[in-house]
């Protein structure tokens, strides 16, 4: 589903800012996969987040998605084609609109036809929206004319990754989507996370600082370090894992300690 070919990035070249941030990274995903992401703050993550939903261009390499070559695509051509989610849960959704108009215009950015912006919403359509937000067991299914901005963190979180993954996108990018939650709302929205991505087979990467649920969520872990990929394990191999195994394994692949305090005292 998504192939990443020996992506590099370098920003401020030159300078005495320059930062390598990317350095050949590779990554094959199959359809389906569920891809944690651990590493230090500078490891990569984001950036790569980045790379992949074209915020920029990579400096080398190619990416491609269901075998399209998306290298040189445009972000908000590549936007219809993916689903994502950031830390901050006032990201992704407009305060001032109700639930509504906010699930409304994720449906209709992901439409085909050249007019979709200029659709109307259907009785059917409503139906639709309702039944998606009872899924999420939150109530916000009686509220969908009030305005986002009344609802809570872990509400709006939820309500951007049901607009993220209502039309199901070829990849899900989560970028510490549970980070910014009190940790029973998290613990919510990761359940409703595992449920989507699972009821709808959509390939996904998440970044997460916790690395029980690296382990214990998805199908896949890897570990970023300094712009590389240091350590890459799935299945049945990640099954037999521990959080200490998980550290060692970063430490032979990057040739340190892995010495994030926020990573170390979440487990």
């Amino acid at each position: 589903m998504l192939k990443i070919n020996n992506i590099s990035k370098t920003f401020n070249p030159g300078t005495v800012n320059e930062k390598k941030a990317l350095e050949n990274v590779s990554l094959h995903l199959l359809s389906g996969d569920f891809v944690t992401i651990v590493g230090s703050n500078g490891a990569g993550k984001s950036t790569l987040f980045n790379a992949i939903a074209g915020a920029f261009f990579a400096d080398e390499g190619s990416i491609t998605l269901a075998g399209e070559d998306i290298t040189f695509k445009p972000e908000y051509k590549r936007s219809r084609e993916m689903g994502r989610l950031f830390q901050d849960p006032m990201r992704g959704t407009a305060p001032n609109m109700t639930i509504e108009e906010n699930l409304a215009l994720a449906y209709l950015r992901t439409a085909k036809h050249q007019n979709a912006f200029f659709s109307r919403i259907s009785k059917a359509d409503r139906a639709f929206f309702r039944d998606q937000l009872a899924l999420l067991d939150m109530g916000l299914e009686d509220r969908m004319r009030q305005p986002v901005g009344l609802l809570s963190g872990g509400q709006r979180q939820a309500l951007t990754l049901l607009m993220a993954t209502m039309v199901p996108p070829k990849v899900l990018l989560l970028d510490e989507h549970t980070a910014a939650l009190d940790p029973a709302t998290a613990e919510k929205v990761l359940a409703i996370t595992e449920d989507v991505v699972s009821r709808n087979k959509i390939t996904t990467l998440m970044v997460t600082h916790n690395m029980k649920n690296a382990l214990s969520l998805g199908n896949r872990t890897i570990m970023m370090d300094s712009g590389r990929i240091v350590f890459d394990t799935r299945d049945e191999e990640r099954a037999g894992l521990t959080v200490d195994a998980l550290l060692e394994k970063f430490r032979q692949g990057a040739g340190k300690m892995l010495d994030n305090d926020r990573i170390l005292l979440s487990n």
